[in-house]
């Protein structure tokens, strides 16, 4: 008997001990913070914040039923050979100080990191130049070659531009790098507490619901719009939104996707702001057993449809392996998809200038032994 006590007070002590270890390193600053105050009160007005979490337009399972741990991980010791490339990628080191304007450019790092420069403004979305996609430097490690631009490279950004909190798409090391060079940031409900705590002024913080936006500049126009994901950077999912958004420029339009599974939300958005003179979309990390968070690759072209898009841009591949594909199955897949639907697409390098309606970059560079269906190519 006293064995036995003596072992349920050590394990108490032990579980008590590892509690507080979790709560210490939760403290962390890159965790960033909970909506509160004012932040947290227009959150509990939101018609998509419900029973204390952001929920998704048509119900939405991180997993697929059934989904067992033991199967998750026979997943992750069956994932593919070249889950990440043999060889540094290729890539393109342009001077982002003098990208020509005189239509919209766009500068893709890999990822879900780009910049967008348009009408004498700059734009800059999801960066994450740490070199991981993780808490912690030990885990989520970029490819080799696509590290090659640095915030040091950005140049001064007038609107930095936040789809949702996963730490693929806001990154605490970035952030805290650019915050001298950014005049404003534009995020979804409460994801503006975090940038708070890393030291951002609540001033060039807006934080938008979806279908708010409005005039950021004379004839620019930023909206938030519905995706179909979730969000949370530490235990708890939902106390922050994810978006994706329209941007209107003087004779253009464009689609930035954020991430998100396919739902009926593309056509929706298609109707009310298409057609998009091109349309940047998610087309990696996706699995059978997350298939309403993240697009198939077949899937993105049918959403670039939806929203009456005139040219695909496929991201959210290229420089993290957070899936157990090969790394460069989802360009392989959504590439046969359009070139079957006759859907023109770019496929830039990283850091690889495409200039709407004037340069689409389509070099196979990922496997050059893959050929381009000709009548893609004659598209644009």
């Amino acid at each position: 008997m006293r064995l036995r006590k003596r072992l349920m007070i050590a394990t108490l002590l032990f579980l008590a001990l590892a509690a507080l270890a979790v709560f210490v390193f939760l403290q962390q600053p890159v965790f960033g913070a909970d909506p509160a105050g004012s932040r947290l009160e227009r959150i509990r007005h939101s018609t998509n914040y419900r029973d204390g979490s952001f929920q998704n337009l048509s119900p939405t399972a991180v997993m697929a039923e059934g989904v067992s741990p033991i199967k998750m991980m026979r997943d992750y010791l069956n994932k593919s050979p070249i889950n990440t490339p043999e060889e540094p990628l290729p890539s393109v080191k342009t001077n982002l100080t003098t990208l020509p304007d005189s239509v919209p450019t766009i500068v893709w790092f890999g990822h879900s990191s780009y910049l967008i420069k348009a009408s004498g403004l700059t734009f800059l979305v999801d960066p994450v130049f740490s070199g991981n996609a993780s808490p912690v430097t030990f885990f989520g490690y970029s490819f080799p070659g696509s590290d090659v631009y640095t915030p040091a490279d950005m140049p001064p950004i007038d609107f930095l531009v936040l789809s949702h909190d996963h730490y693929d798409h806001l990154d605490y090391r970035t952030i805290v790098q650019l915050i001298p060079t950014v005049k404003k940031f534009y995020v979804p409900l409460g994801v503006g507490a975090h940038l708070e705590r890393w030291g951002v002024p609540a001033d060039r913080i807006t934080e938008l619901d979806w279908w708010e936006g409005g005039t950021v500049a004379p004839g620019v126009r930023l909206t938030a719009t519905p995706a179909r994901h979730f969000s949370g950077r530490s235990l708890a999912r939902g106390r922050t939104l994810w978006t994706s958004y329209v941007l209107n420029l003087p004779g253009y339009s464009l689609y930035l996707g954020g991430d998100s599974g396919y739902d009926t939300h593309f056509k929706a958005i298609g109707d009310k702001y298409g057609p998009f003179d091109l349309a940047i979309l998610e087309c990696g990390q996706y699995n059978v057993d997350w298939p309403s968070i993240h697009m198939m690759p077949e899937e993105v072209v049918t959403a670039a449809q939806d929203l009456r898009a005139k040219t695909l841009l496929p991201v959210h591949w290229a420089k993290f392996a957070l899936a157990y594909h090969a790394w460069n199955e989802p360009i392989e897949r959504v590439t046969k998809r359009a070139a079957e639907q006759h859907f023109p697409l770019t496929t830039p390098r990283i850091g690889e200038p495409v200039r709407v309606g004037v340069s689409y970059p389509r070099d196979i560079w990922w496997n050059s032994q893959t050929k381009t269906d000709p009548e893609v190519l004659s598209k644009n």
